[in-house]
């Protein structure tokens, strides 16, 4: 947070011609060139299929119809779930903006997931497309605001240096001597507001197996906050006006400040929905989901869904089974259905709606036996077992009672290795007598390439890099739960670690 919120807070109104110059965006496209270039011309003609999200694929996408006051740092978190965002170029005057990423592969997630779950920024929908553009060539000197706040994001996000700006005395100081506390939210697929962080501790999960804190010393002597709103708070004077627009603090939740109900000597932010923390153990979580259901973002409420629709599956090769290996990797499969009329599609039912978030976020878009899946959040509440004595050719599976779910165990470790699908693999489980030839000659049947292997030090566990992710996700499909003998089955989840 060391000088964020001063950047963000600040906002200052221009025109797309104040921002644009003919050096901004470079590009043989004609039509897009004199798109940007002209501040008050007639868009509506360069924009045939507006509502489609189709086209070339590009690491830079093209958001249309953005809110008169959206700022850039709303516009950037849109992108940074899916990936490192490497440059923004904001047309304030047409209500549109330019999102770079720094591969395509995580512009193409993005926009499989926007395509299912309509974007809303500030209750108002927006659109994403793909951009002409390859990449975006910026003009810093006309562009200097949205640089800022991307490089204060990125700053935050990858590493613990001071942001620039921090002023040598403010550098001085001794981390542990700071009464200022940095917080860093990794992992972060649903949303995090002040009031959640202010009841959170370091190390806690706010939801399962993501957004997890990380707090250290700032390198701020103290914290100077003049409004209280979404950005910034003092919760010793509920008096401080809200500013910028923002509507004022509820005052009820004023009142409930200014008592300062202690826990562990720190005042406790009232949260609408949310139970006190004196009541329940993860007070944490309800907080947060009374604050994800206060802010209205889509696809995400305080239960959740919890039922899948993936598409686009190889129908020759795929089974309840192979859905259930693969999802399980990021919550508890209770129940999938193979539509009967249509083999390419499947209801996935997981035991809450924080896991179906995590599995779409990490599975859409993903190759599975040579197929590109689309994971989407379903209408469905439930997915229904067949009639009884109705044979369904096994298409719908109930795995309710299944042994192999990994998270039934209150605070299991699988909790912190959630992992998007990666080519390399960690094994566990693994008995003395399988040696390293043993273990890639298997992996090798699985109709991939070994790339890389390597045990760890009490040969129990070990990692295994296969040629690519699709490889990969083949190998844990086809291998998790494999008997090795010994009583011995194998672990098999995705690694973020590399050989």
């Amino acid at each position: 947070m060391d000088g964020i919120v001063t950047d963000v807070a600040v906002g200052v109104k221009r025109g797309s011609d104040e921002l644009l110059s003919g050096s901004v965006l470079n590009s043989p496209n004609s039509n897009m060139s004199s798109m940007v270039v002209t501040a008050n011309g007639n868009d509506n003609k360069k924009f045939k299929g507006d509502d489609k999200m189709d086209g070339v694929p590009s690491r830079v996408l093209h958001i249309r119809k953005l809110p008169g006051e959206v700022t850039e740092t709303e516009v950037i978190a849109l992108g940074l779930p899916f990936g490192k965002v490497t440059n923004i170029l904001m047309l304030k005057g047409k209500n549109q903006a330019f999102l770079e990423l720094a591969t395509e592969e995580a512009a193409i997630t993005m926009v499989n997931y926007y395509s299912a779950v309509t974007p809303h920024l500030r209750n108002q929908p927006i659109y994403i497309q793909y951009s002409n553009h390859k990449e975006l060539k910026t003009d810093n000197t006309l562009n200097q605001r949205a640089q800022a706040v991307l490089q204060a994001v990125t700053a935050v996000q990858a590493t613990n240096a001071p942001i620039s700006g921090t002023t040598v005395s403010e550098s001085a100081v001794t981390p542990a001597q700071s009464p200022v506390l940095r917080i860093i939210i990794d992992n972060m697929y649903y949303p995090v507001t002040l009031d959640v962080l202010h009841q959170a501790l370091d190390g806690q999960n706010i939801y399962n197996a993501c957004c997890t804190l990380r707090i250290d010393f700032s390198k701020l002597v103290n914290l100077n906050v003049k409004y209280n709103n979404d950005k910034s708070r003092d919760y010793t004077r509920p008096d401080l006006p809200s500013g910028d627009g923002q509507p004022a603090l509820d005052p009820a939740i004023a009142a409930a400040f200014a008592k300062e109900t202690s826990l562990l000597g720190l005042p406790v932010a009232a949260v609408p929905g949310a139970l006190s923390p004196l009541a329940i153990p993860n007070a944490a979580a309800a907080a947060a989901a009374a604050a994800a259901g206060r802010v209205g973002m889509p696809g995400v409420s305080a239960g959740g869904n919890t039922v899948l629709l993936v598409s686009n599956l190889n129908e020759e090769m795929v089974t309840p089974q192979s859905l259930f290996t693969l999802f399980g990797v990021y919550g508890d499969v209770q129940r999938v259905k193979i539509l009967y009329n249509k083999k390419d599609s499947a209801l996935i039912q997981m035991a809450d709606g924080n896991q179906s978030q995590l599995a779409m976020s990490h599975l859409n878009g993903q190759k599975m036996y040579g197929k590109i899946i689309r994971v989407t959040l379903s209408k469905h509440q439930t997915v229904q077992l067949p009639r009884e004595g109705l044979d369904d050719q096994g298409l719908t599976k109930d795995f309710g009672n299944s042994p192999l779910h990994r998270f039934k165990k209150p605070g299991s470790k699988n909790f912190q290795n959630i992992f998007p699908p990666s080519a390399t693999l960690h094994l566990s489980n693994i008995p003395p007598s399988v040696a390293e030839e043993d273990l890639r000659t298997l992996f090798a049947n699985t109709g991939g390439t070994v790339k890389a292997f390597k045990f760890f030090q009490d040969h129990k566990m070990a990692l295994l890099q296969m040629s690519t992710v699709e490889e990969a996700i083949q190998a844990l499909i086809d291998l998790h739960n494999y008997n090795l003998g010994e009583n011995h089955h194998l672990r098999v989840s995705f690694s973020k670690s590399t050989i």
